[in-house]
C-alpha cells in the first residue's frame, strides 16, 4: 500500500485503487505549510472523532474531490448539514464492504467536539481490511485493553499509532498497544505538532527496536511503502 504522510495524524492511504485521507488537518499546521492542500487526492475521507485538528480540512478537500465521509453519525450529519451530503455514517463495533475492502469502526478513548462546539459522538478508530493488507488506524485515544480484541480478530499488517503523550498515548503506552494488538510495524502520529506534543524521535525509534519492533516517523510530505 502507498501511504502519504500530510502531518500530524494526517495519511493518505491508496487501497485497492482507491485513496482513503485519514483526519485532514493540514492548512492550519505550519509544520505543512509546504503542502499543497488542494491537490491531494481523496475517494474516501476517515474522520476519526471531531477535534479541529483532524477535521481542519475536511469540507474543502470532500467539496473538490467528492469524497465519501466515512465516520460516526455524529460527524456525517454534521457535515451533511454543511451540504456535505455524501457520507457513510458508522458506530462502534460496526464493519462495512467499501469498495477498496472492508472498514470496521472500533473503540478510542478520548474526547469529541466539534469546532462550533456540536457533540461529536463517540470517538473511534480504524480497521481497514483489503486485498492488499490489513491496517489499524487509532485516531486519538488512550491505551486500551479493547485493543487486545485487535490483535486476536485480525492480523494487522502495520498500524498508525498515537506517541504524543500528554492529549493521547505517548510512545510507552504506544509499545504496550503494539503488543495488544500483535503489530510489529508502527507508523507514528500526533506527535510534535504542538509544543506538548513533541517527541524525541531517536529515543522513540530506540524504544520500539529495542523490543524488536519498527517506529517509522516520516517526514510531512514523504510518500512511502507500508512495510518499508
Amino acid at each position: 500500500m502507498n501511504i502519504t504522510y500530510y502531518g500530524h495524524a494526517c495519511f493518505g492511504v491508496e487501497v485497492g485503487g482507491k485513496h482513503l485521507l485519514f483526519d485532514p488537518f493540514i492548512s492550519p499546521n505550519e509544520k505543512a505549510a509546504h503542502i499543497a492542500v488542494d491537490s491531494i487526492p481523496a475517494d474516501y475521507i476517515l474522520i476519526s472523532h471531531g477535534h479541529e485538528d483532524h477535521v481542519a480540512d475536511v469540507e474543502r478537500i470532500a467539496r473538490r474531490t467528492g469524497a465519501t465521509l466515512v465516520s460516526n453519525f455524529e460527524i456525517v450529519s454534521w457535515f451533511g448539514a454543511k451540504g456535505l451530503s455524501k457520507g457513510h455514517p458508522m458506530n462502534h463495533g460496526g464493519s462495512w464492504k467499501f469498495d477498496f475492502g472492508r472498514v470496521k469502526y472500533v473503540n478510542a478513548i478520548h474526547s469529541s467536539t466539534l469546532p462550533d462546539g456540536s457533540g461529536g459522538g463517540n470517538p473511534g478508530g480504524f480497521v481497514v481490511q483489503s486485498d492488499a493488507g490489513t491496517f489499524y488506524y487509532s485516531g486519538d485515544t488512550a491505551l486500551t485493553y479493547d485493543m487486545k480484541l485487535l490483535g486476536e480478530q485480525f492480523q494487522l499488517d502495520f498500524a498508525f499509532l498515537c506517541i504524543g503523550d500528554n492529549f493521547t498515548m505517548g510512545v510507552d503506552d504506544a509499545l504496550l498497544a503494539a503488543d495488544f494488538i500483535q503489530c510489529d510495524h508502527i507508523i507514528g502520529m500526533h506527535y510534535d505538532t504542538f509544543g506538548y506534543i513533541v517527541i524525541d524521535h531517536e529515543a522513540a525509534r530506540a524504544k520500539f527496536a529495542a523490543q524488536n519492533k519498527q517506529l517509522v516517523l516520516p517526514p510531512i510530505g514523504e510518500a512511502f511503502q507500508a512495510g518499508s
